[in-house]
């Protein structure tokens, strides 16, 4: 049976926007990039293996360990999960444990980014992706396969105090490169997506919710 004939309604919504992004991006990025970008965190997803196993075939995990020291150990088991399902694993920043887990690719904070050339250079095949928190910062990425821009929509954890960016600055950064949105995207404002040229949606808190069930 197709892993997707077992989603929940929340999560069967999330899917389809994001596969309907992915068919419609503008423009194409160069490589098939997964149409949906779960990222974990330490404290708001202590066990993202529950909702790597209900991910459907071509989503992506993002695992962001920020220094836990169990970091291999849970790439190794999400990596495992990858395989099985059919996933795509990007290594929050840490480049050698990407390496080390033979992930797919490494997503970069804004403040990283600077390493895409290298990085590049080093793994030609690895998908590189970064995050990006005005249209500035979205179109200087020149080495990234796509950026994450966030927060489109209000949004808690980190970007509760950010401003939200909105769907028309998204359309902004879309009509020049590859962009996911992040922050705020969940069951109740995918919606206010579907004519914003993103290649797809990120998220946290609400893919753990519509998936991890």
């Amino acid at each position: 049976m197709d892993s997707s004939e077992t989603l929940s309604h929340d999560a069967r919504l999330l899917w389809d926007a994001a596969l309907g992004l992915a068919r419609t991006a503008s423009p194409v990025s160069a490589r098939a990039l997964p149409p949906l970008l779960f990222f974990t965190d330490p404290l708001r997803t202590p066990e993202p293996w529950r909702t790597a196993e209900r991910l459907p075939e071509g989503a992506g995990i993002v695992y962001r360990h920020f220094g836990a020291a169990a970091a291999e150990a849970m790439a190794r088991r999400l990596k495992a999960i990858a395989v099985e399902r059919g996933l795509i694993l990007l290594i929050g920043l840490d480049a050698r444990l990407a390496e080390t887990v033979a992930a797919d690719g490494v997503h970069l904070p804004e403040r990283a980014r600077d390493q895409a050339s290298e990085l590049r250079a080093q793994r030609p095949h690895w998908i590189l992706t970064g995050a990006a928190h005005s249209v500035e910062a979205a179109l200087i990425a020149g080495d990234l396969d796509a950026v994450v821009l966030s927060p489109v929509f209000p949004a808690g954890g980190t970007s509760a105090a950010k401003p939200a960016l909105g769907a028309e600055v998204l359309k902004t950064v879309a009509a020049r490169r590859a962009v996911y949105a992040l922050g705020g995207v969940g069951p109740g404002t995918i919606a206010g997506l579907s004519s914003s040229g993103a290649c797809g949606i990120a998220g946290v808190d609400a893919i753990q919710a519509a998936f991890a069930v």
